[in-house]
């Protein structure tokens, strides 16, 4: 398989497997959506890892395979390219991309998806398919502009440049910077650390950021709103606020 979910410590993680690069094709990103949907639905589950292994995140899009495509196989495709990256940034739980070695075009867009990105010391990244004579089309001109802001996404967009992870992290398209033999482990301890929260708060603080980002703010306060009264009905609230009373702040042991 060119993407596999493996499990532990309440952690999943998405694997891409298709070496030598990882390339993004039609197989990995319909595997991709399949395997981000199941780890959103498992309850063993409670956060997520992007990884693509030791050596590349991903490097982009199989230009082989898209460049046999035509205009009309493109219609039909582009719509389920987007697909399956927006079921990674619609897990509904707290995931964090750990990006090694190139993330270039769609591994870019692939990391922008996740809720925090850490990134090697040797780690590239940029959205180079302007040098094709195309756009991002995985999500990569609407989630990095709202990441990084629109005029330093458009610099990298119209240039198709690629950045270090030290400009990255300058950017702020990358929130972390490791030694390259740290960056899963870090990744995983991050969520491991959340994976022990409680999971419906964290769904529903997600939920609310991710939609908030997306509309007025009006409807995002109604959202916020709404989860915040809904959780009153929740164990892990009556746990958190038990613990806090008893015991103090940061010890409560949620489902």
């Amino acid at each position: 398989m060119t993407v596999n979910l493996e499990v532990s410590e309440g952690v999943g993680t998405l694997r891409l497997d298709r070496p030598p690069m990882n390339a993004l094709d039609v197989a990995t990103q319909d595997r991709l959506k399949e395997l981000a949907e199941e780890a959103g639905r498992r309850d063993d589950v409670r956060a997520v890892v992007v990884y693509g292994g030791e050596k590349v995140f991903a490097a982009g899009a199989d230009i082989k395979e898209m460049q046999a495509m035509d205009h009309t196989a493109m219609v039909l495709r582009a719509r389920a390219l987007q697909d399956s990256f927006t079921a990674v940034a619609r897990i509904p739980k707290p995931v964090v991309a750990a990006v090694t070695g190139y993330a270039l075009g769609g591994g870019c867009e692939l990391a922008l998806c996740a809720d925090f990105r850490i990134a090697a010391e040797n780690a590239k990244l940029g959205q180079p398919e302007i040098l094709l004579g195309l756009i991002p089309g995985a999500g990569g001109t609407q989630r990095l502009s709202r990441l990084i802001g629109p005029s330093k996404a458009k610099d990298l967009i119209f240039t198709g440049r690629m950045v270090k992870a030290d400009e990255a992290l300058t950017l702020g398209l990358v929130d972390r910077v490791v030694p390259a033999d740290e960056v899963y482990a870090q990744a995983h301890a991050w969520a491991a650390k959340l994976a022990q929260g409680p999971a419906i708060a964290l769904r529903a603080a997600k939920e609310s950021i991710d939609t908030g980002l997306e509309t007025d703010i009006d409807t995002g306060l109604a959202v916020e709103r709404n989860w915040f009264a809904g959780l009153f009905a929740t164990a892990d609230r009556e746990i958190g606020m038990r613990s806090f009373v008893e015991e103090g702040p940061g010890k409560a042991k949620f489902l």
